[in-house]
């Protein structure tokens, strides 16, 4: 699939993926100087990147799993969601869950993003539904082991 980008700063990396069989597109820092993230905050991260994801898609914006073990940086959101329909430069908005200070080099991976298809459901409003086993048994309903 060919995903249109457009490079809004000429300090911007486009998107690379790690392996060949690697689900997400590592994101950079667009910065030339370090980025310090105090502990418990959260940084915006530039990337110069816009793109033109295709309709019927979304953009999911992922940790990178060494940054957010290893160093604790996250995005912020969990999940970021970039819709088909914006055009606007991605940003990261990567959040420092230790308590030491974080520095983000210019140029370093932050975040990764995957692309993939998803269904637009229309919601329609019911007086009951379906029974099931577990019915309305939420957080740790279905047991530990």
């Amino acid at each position: 699939m060919n995903v249109n980008i457009k490079i809004l700063d000429s300090r911007a990396t486009p998107m690379t993926y790690g392996t060949e069989f690697s689900a997400g597109a590592d994101l950079y820092n667009l910065q030339d100087t370090p980025v310090v993230i105090e502990p418990h905050s959260t940084a915006l991260i530039h990337t110069g990147i816009a793109m033109e994801i295709p309709v019927g898609y979304v953009g999911l914006i992922f940790a990178r799993s060494g940054l957010a073990t290893k160093r604790g940086l996250a995005p912020a959101n969990k999940v970021g969601v970039i819709d088909a329909d914006y055009r606007g430069e991605i940003m990261v908005s990567l959040h420092n869950h230790s308590d030491v200070v974080a520095t983000v080099e210019g140029g370093e991976r932050v975040a990764q993003i995957a692309i993939v298809p998803f269904l637009k459901c229309e919601f329609t409003p019911v007086d009951g539904l379906s029974d099931t086993a577990r019915g309305a048994g939420g957080f740790g309903s279905t047991g530990r082991k």
